[in-house]
């Protein structure tokens, strides 16, 4: 797990922040989020590119790389009220998937286990089979519930006849034990796929799966009102999973299985807020930005503001002062 930086191109930190060493703890001493990068993208079905998904992430801004972001809504910065660091990307060789996801499985459970929030720049979407676990390796099996925004379910028992994939992850995290069915909420599906087999088998573990013709009648903020008292009954903290093809692919391209009919990006930035300033959140990862895919860079700052509106939100909790999204900008 030494520090690498970025595996394919240019070293440097997200937007400026310090960088640590996973091997040398003083380096990330008294952390309160450790971002690392999973570049990896042997786990798609479709088209691969999410590979290059963290370096994108880490430079999708405008704006000086100087280790600072005042966010205007919240009157916090989520990179200087926090203690946050860059470890860099994991060495993940694309040739061999399980082993990559094993080296980050380890990298989340050290990161937990030293009182930090593992923030995970994808990678494909199998990352979470890893990412969740090695967190749930240290906070205990079922403790934790997932938040899951996506186009797709990522609930198939195989994927061409592998276990591991990024259409496979969720059923590989409830079947191992390390996360509880009923404990699993997902937002933002849609399109042609899983099969009523796929559906039946997430009805009995007791997942809540909102496909977006739901979400649009009743309105996201009921849906998200009626799941939070369930995540956190029996569960001490929650995992934040987004893949950004939740997105309508009209405002996040690049993508590698894009679906149309998906979510504003508005939409999920003020998800992310309510979820990091209501909740415990113990982990997050953003996934699958394939930058080969994308429009002028609008999906890896799209990701990149993701990153940033939950790190915002974190410290706007952990400040303990109030929020409310109806009072005025001025009058905050």
């Amino acid at each position: 797990m030494a520090y690498i930086g970025n595996m394919y191109g240019p070293s440097f930190t997200f937007l400026g922040i310090p960088s640590c060493d996973l091997d040398k703890p003083e380096t990330y001493q008294g952390a309160e989020a450790i971002i690392i990068g999973a570049p990896i993208d042997s786990g798609t079905s479709h088209r691969s590119g999410a590979k290059f998904g963290p370096q994108a992430i880490r430079m999708g801004d405008y704006l000086p790389h100087d280790g600072e972001r005042p966010h205007l809504a919240l009157r916090v910065d989520g990179l200087k009220d926090l203690k946050v660091f860059d470890a860099g990307d994991l060495l993940m060789p694309p040739g061999d998937l399980e082993a990559s996801l094993e080296v980050l499985k380890a990298a989340t459970e050290k990161i937990s286990r030293a009182g930090a929030i593992a923030i995970v720049l994808g990678g494909d979407h199998s990352i979470a089979s890893a990412d969740v676990a090695g967190i749930a390796s240290h906070r205990g099996a079922g403790k934790i519930s997932v938040i899951h925004f996506d186009a797709h379910a990522d609930t198939g028992d195989l994927q061409f006849g592998a276990l591991v994939g990024h259409g496979t992850p969720m059923r590989r995290l409830i079947d191992s034990g390390a996360v509880r069915g009923d404990r699993f909420l997902q937002l933002g599906l849609r399109g042609y796929w899983p099969d009523d087999a796929t559906l039946s088998w997430m009805r009995d573990q007791g997942m809540r799966s909102y496909e977006m013709t739901e979400i649009h009648h009743r309105g996201l903020t009921s849906v998200l009102d009626e799941s939070f008292a369930r995540l956190t009954d029996g569960c001490d903290g929650i995992f934040l999973s987004v893949d950004i093809d939740v997105v309508d692919p009209g405002m996040a391209p690049g993508t590698g299985t894009p679906e149309p009919g998906g979510m504003t990006s508005r939409e999920l930035l003020e998800s992310v807020r309510r979820i990091c300033l209501e909740l415990p959140v113990v982990g997050i990862d953003v996934v699958e930005v394939a930058p080969p895919f994308d429009t002028s860079d609008i999906t890896a700052i799209l990701a990149n503001r993701v990153v940033l509106e939950a790190l915002s939100a974190i410290a706007k909790r952990k400040s303990g002062t109030k929020y409310s999204p109806i009072q005025n900008l001025l009058d905050r």
